[in-house]
């Protein structure tokens, strides 16, 4: 018996090659975009381990738990790390990074992170960028959960390893990433003696077999089924336009803040200002003498596929996530996470008004 997911025609190299085109013009980039098939960790780690080593001395910037995860990779590769950082509910400036690599003016490599989803921030990328070019040093930047929910200009921001994926506001799969490499991080990992090199982690090894050699062989059998999402994900923002795209989810965003702010009931965002507030999630505090993740288990109980989560590590018990992106990133789920939150919080005797959110994310977010 055939079956649609399973009798499928192979992937050839031209479609392959095709998908990584239309990646590279959501990017508006001119640098190669490699597609690395998996999930994103595996592009963020492959361009931390190919570009870093004895001797580099890397600003790593720490708005969240991915933050984190870079330093504790740059230590791996041998590089000394300066930990740039902020609380988490709030953002980096640009005049902190300046000061950093004043500071140390041995710094050769900086590691952002622009919307941390699980501390809810977003970093102005376009300033920070701007220091980090006139310092001189490389620059990478995680760009997977802002990616499709505001706007990502690496080539001007003078990123020089962009790595996004798709499976938060671009609505697609997770078993796909991809990274545009700069003229520069492809020197910088050429030169580096202990990059990646025949292996899964390898940049270097799409440069060298699949780029060079004119996208004509592919280095092993493509994760089909997720190239197809892939495809069918960036068909669907072109047909929606990425303007209207960012734009919902500012929308969702803003919604989300106004009505937990009308809801009550002790909810607060986690994030202070809006304008540090990413688009892609809002994360909110629970009132003392409540604990996230059991509000949002009782919250979930009637409709479990709303987006929320509690979250993670030690932040488990004092914060709560709404992932308003993809096709969450709609009124409709916002009101009903709302909503369930509400119900959940008036369970544990607190005082809220679902009347006054209600009416604050209509008046946010009047039509769609």
């Amino acid at each position: 018996m055939t079956h649609p997911f399973l009798d499928l025609a192979p992937l050839t190299p031209a479609h392959f090659a095709a998908i990584e085109k239309r990646v590279a013009g959501l990017l508006a980039t001119e640098q190669d975009v490699v597609i690395m098939q998996g999930e994103a960790l595996l592009p963020l780690e492959g361009c931390l381990r190919g570009a870093a080593r004895p001797g580099t001395t890397a600003l790593n910037v720490v708005t969240g738990p991915y933050g984190q995860t870079f330093g504790n990779w740059l230590r791996d590769c041998g590089a000394e790390v300066v930990d740039l950082t902020v609380p988490f509910h709030t953002a980096v400036t640009a005049e902190q990074v300046a000061e950093a690599l004043a500071d140390h003016p041995e710094i050769d490599f900086v590691s952002l992170v622009h919307a941390e989803a699980a501390t809810g921030n977003t970093n102005p990328v376009a300033e920070i960028g701007e220091v980090v070019r006139a310092h001189g040093a490389l620059f990478m930047l995680d760009a997977v959960a802002s990616v499709g929910a505001e706007p990502l200009l690496p080539d001007v921001w003078g990123v020089d390893l962009c790595v996004i994926g798709a499976q938060k506001a671009m609505g697609g799969p997770a078993g796909v990433s991809a990274v545009s490499v700069s003229a520069r991080a492809w020197e910088r990992m050429a030169e580096n003696p202990q990059a990646p090199r025949h292996s899964y982690l390898s940049l270097l090894d799409w440069k060298q077999r699949w780029i060079d050699g004119g996208r004509k062989a592919l280095l092993h059998a493509p994760a089909q089924l997720e190239m197809l999402a892939l495809e069918a994900c960036v068909e669907r923002i072109e047909s929606e336009g990425l303007e209207a795209l960012m734009a919902r989810h500012s929308a969702a965003a803003a919604a989300t803040r106004a009505g937990a702010l009308a809801l009550g009931g002790g909810l607060t965002p986690y994030v202070h200002e809006a304008h540090d507030a990413a688009p892609v999630a809002t994360t909110l505090r629970v009132p003392d003498g409540v604990d996230a993740s059991a509000l949002v288990a009782r919250a979930l109980l009637a409709e479990p596929s709303l987006p929320l989560i509690a979250g993670g590590g030690a932040l488990s018990r004092e914060m709560v996530r709404v992932n308003h992106y993809g096709v969450d990133a709609t009124r409709g789920a916002v009101l009903a996470s709302l909503a369930a939150l509400g119900s959940a919080l008036a369970g544990t005797g607190r005082q809220v008004d679902l009347e006054a959110a209600r009416e604050a994310v209509q008046e946010t977010w009047p039509s769609e």
